[in-house]
């Protein structure tokens, strides 16, 4: 059982539902997330997508974006970063979340096994030695929902994670900064930069993206903190014309929608407890700077994807989902968290006296007449990833039928595995 009908919940449902898996997928809400969210796959992200047979339809819909460039608040370029070193196969892709989702959905409602559970909310969690549970509310009234293991990939605020450890157990830290996101169509066709753009300020730090083909960008600021949503709102105007190049009025854009949100750095204490799996969000959140959110959640559930097709094929032990616990957490620790902070802190310094910053431009220029060194540079986020098949025991190849009676009476009948 998967809880959380979004990107990584449907990603791991469909990989597994591909193999023979049965899956259901439970959601709170009726429909599919429509808030664009992230938007930006890097190389392991967009493995994943293609082990899952969507990336031809992604690419269809999205593009390659042509660069990435580091630049002072009057747009003088400090350092930069194309494309061309890197393999096309392991190229950064941009697509909306919502629009991804809606191609995987797609996808996953043509496959056999597979049940997908609107407008149920997870109140509470239970297992024992053979199978887990999550009591449900739902239109019709309350419910018990069983199977061998559920996964929590149900966002940041995970009700999985919180009937595991506690409400406020999610350790780590939020930051100070206060990030407000913004979708908007402006023009910057004649400031000749690249797709993606960060712009290093102590006061004015924001980045600017295209994520559509039409033009559509993502604009993302830091704005002064302790504030309520309406008075960012209210702000935004005047932000556009401090920090944008060409220093737009309200008429020279159109602002298709605005967030303001805090960002934190947090890592739930275990990804497994017992039959109950955490995944993506809800085991670990980072800032949005650098597009490590979405791909450490999605590479989560390819790896977890193997794990347990591992277990359902008979090649791997459940003791695999502790190597799955171990080996993602080490993961957030070490890269995750490590680099998702340095992006941000980058961003907040002095270009004009800052170390960090002239090291950083350094290493950029010397990428730029190295090719072997920009190719690593832009395939770092690989360092993230993780192959579990080579502690399949080969040995051993066989599926087992097992058979449960739940209280409720409906019988269960399952292969090794289900979800």
């Amino acid at each position: 059982m998967v809880v959380g009908a979004g990107p990584s919940g449907l990603v791991l449902s469909l990989l597994l539902a591909q193999k023979g898996v049965k899956v259901t997928i439970l959601d709170a809400a009726s429909a599919l997330d429509a808030q664009p969210r992230a938007t930006h796959y890097a190389a392991p992200t967009v493995d994943e997508l293609r082990r899952a047979g969507v990336l031809d339809e992604i690419l269809s819909l999205g593009f390659v974006p042509n660069g990435v460039a580091w630049r002072k608040l009057d747009g003088t370029l400090l350092a930069a970063m194309t494309p061309e070193s890197v393999p096309e196969g392991n190229r950064v892709v941009c697509l909306p979340l919502d629009k991804m989702s809606k191609i995987v959905y797609a996808r996953l409602e043509k496959e056999k096994g597979v049940e997908v559970k609107w407008g149920h909310k997870v109140m509470d969690i239970g297992q024992d030695e053979e199978r887990a549970w999550v009591k449900v509310e739902t239109t019709g009234g309350p419910g018990t929902l069983y199977a061998d293991y559920i996964v929590g990939c149900d966002g940041g605020n995970s009700q999985i994670r919180r009937s595991l450890f506690g409400n406020m157990a999610f350790p780590g830290r939020t930051w100070d900064e206060q990030i407000v996101a913004t979708n908007t169509y402006y023009d910057m066709s004649k400031f000749n930069w690249l797709d993606s753009n960060f712009i290093v300020d102590p006061e004015h730090w924001y980045m600017v993206a295209k994520i559509q083909t039409d033009g559509l960008l993502r604009i993302t600021y830091g704005d002064i903190p302790g504030l309520s949503r309406e008075e960012y709102i209210k702000r935004q105007p005047m932000k556009f014309k401090q920090i944008l190049p060409g220093h737009p009025e309200p008429s020279e854009y159109r602002l298709t929608n605005i967030s303001p949100y805090k960002v934190h750095q947090r890592c739930a204490e275990k990804f497994r407890v017992g039959r109950f799996l955490l995944a993506a969000d809800a085991a670990h959140l980072c800032n949005p700077f650098g597009g490590l959110g979405l791909t450490g959640g999605l590479v989560d559930v390819g790896n977890l994807y193997d794990c347990l097709l591992g277990i359902h094929l008979g090649k791997a032990s459940p003791e695999i989902l502790d190597k799955y616990d171990q080996v993602r957490r080490q993961k957030y620790h070490e890269v995750i968290d490590v680099v998702s902070s340095q992006n941000l802190r980058l961003l907040l310094e002095d270009p004009d006296t800052s170390e960090k910053v002239d090291g950083f431009v350094d290493l950029c220029r010397k990428a730029n007449e190295d090719k072997e060194l920009s190719r690593k540079m832009q395939l770092f986020s690989n360092d993230i990833k993780y192959d579990f098949t080579k502690h399949y025991d080969e040995s051993s190849s066989t599926t087992t039928e097992v058979h449960s009676e739940p209280k409720d009476g409906m019988k269960v009948s399952h292969r090794s595995v289900v979800l």
